[in-house]
């Protein structure tokens, strides 16, 4: 498994759109997901889960990756989200 630490950016955290972005991200690779905050643990392939989260501004998440394109879906997360979730069309 691989795993990265990534802090927020977004001024209003993790809210729907920024969730919705990630999910759909997330959801284009074959890898196990998940996305843990303080202990607790969502698959970042449903936007539910990942909204349960309550990330907010600042806070840091970790990104966990299982499978053949880990570290390709690790990268393209970490990008996503450093460029405060605009993504490529």
């Amino acid at each position: 498994m691989l795993t990265k630490e990534i802090t927020i950016i977004d001024e209003i955290g993790l809210h729907l759109r920024p969730a919705a972005v990630l999910v759909s991200i997330a959801s284009q690779f074959e890898s196990e997901i998940i996305v843990v905050r303080d202990n607790q643990e969502a698959n970042l392939k449903s936007i539910i889960s990942v909204m349960n989260l309550a990330v907010g501004c600042g806070e840091k998440i970790e990104i966990q990756a299982k499978g053949k394109d880990a570290k390709e879906a690790l990268a393209k997360i970490e990008e996503v989200i450093a460029n405060d979730f605009e993504r490529e069309s």
